[in-house]
């Protein structure tokens, strides 16, 4: 996204408020915003998280960060019976802080239901840095989703109704009124991109192969140049173009030169393989084949072979005599 928060998680109540009004069970200002130190064990981790992938080596270099400098900004967590209580926001910061052994972390405590705290921790996650094109992509559909009340698979067809609805290619529904007006609430609230922009440029990432997928979601390569990767039908070389431009940093323009070549190899090879096998062909490589072998060792094997070569030679005789 083109503009992430900057400020810490005292602040929580700006992106949630903003687009889904006042929380369910929101406390004062002052309440929100007051920092606890809590024990990391009595921290539990949702069932799911929004956030799917997470850099190893990025966390060791946060992991040594905190042993140095401590938490900067608290985790943000809701209440649980026992004493205990669940995270919200702040997953990276938690897993690298276990790392770093630390046996207490600075929290913000709120009290939360599930719907909210489910809303919390799609917003925060997509306010986030370091969150690669096809994160976002996943996020704001599961954020749209959960704002409509229907499937993702049903907002993406929603959003492409809204896209040939707009060009004009079928009638406007007034029903659906609510709903689009819905999305455009939510895109202008997270801010960065529009709808349109988004159902272009965005949703046909998540039609690209599953390998190429693997690597957009880890951040190794650029969506871009995934989506230029993915245009290469055959999976073995695509998968070795994909290493070859995570390992030699391939630019853009490199990976547009190379599959050209590489389509037109997979093509000649396609070809090879079922193209029928010439007879002169066939002959040569019987003959190879035959001369490497033992046939005339076996008695049974020697006699079918010696009527075998007395008709060749009858066929041959016939065929210089004509």
């Amino acid at each position: 996204m083109s503009s992430k928060r900057n400020e810490p998680y005292a602040a929580i109540k700006k992106p949630v408020d903003l687009l889904f009004g006042t929380v369910t069970g929101s406390q004062s200002d002052d309440q929100a915003s007051a920092t606890n130190t809590i024990a990391i064990a009595k921290i539990k981790l949702p069932s799911s998280q929004p956030r799917r992938y997470f850099d190893e080596q990025k966390l060791e270099e946060l992991s040594h960060s905190i042993k140095e400098l401590g938490i900067l900004e608290p985790l943000l967590v809701r209440p649980l019976s026992e004493g205990n209580y669940e995270l919200v926001a702040g997953e990276r910061r938690y897993k690298a802080a276990v790392m770093a052994l630390l046996t207490e972390v600075p929290v913000v405590v709120r009290i939360m239901d599930d719907a909210t705290t489910y809303q919390v921790r799609l917003v925060e996650n997509l306010q986030r840095e370091d969150l690669n094109p096809l994160e976002e992509t996943e996020g704001i559909l599961e954020l749209l989703a959960f704002r409509l009340s229907i499937s993702t698979s049903e907002t993406v067809k929603l959003l492409q109704k809204m896209e040939n609805e707009a060009k004009g290619k079928i009638t406007r529904n007034v029903t659906g009124n609510s709903q689009t007006l819905l999305i455009e609430e939510i895109f202008t609230a997270l801010g960065g991109m529009k709808w349109d922009s988004f159902v272009r440029n965005r949703l046909p990432l998540l039609n690209l192969p599953q390998d190429v997928l693997s690597v957009l979601r880890s951040g190794k390569i650029e969506y871009t140049k995934a989506r230029a990767i993915a245009k290469v039908k055959n999976e073995k070389p695509r998968i070795q173009l994909l290493e070859d431009a995570i390992a030699y940093n391939l630019s853009l323009s490199e990976i547009k030169r190379k599959i050209p070549e590489i389509e037109q190899k997979s093509e000649s090879e396609s070809r090879a393989q079922t193209e029928p096998t010439s007879l002169k062909d066939r002959v040569d490589d019987t003959l190879r084949r035959f001369k490497q072998s033992k046939i005339w060792d076996d008695p049974k094997k020697k006699a079918k072979l010696e009527k075998l070569l007395a008709q060749l030679d009858v066929l041959m005789k016939n065929d210089f005599t004509n």
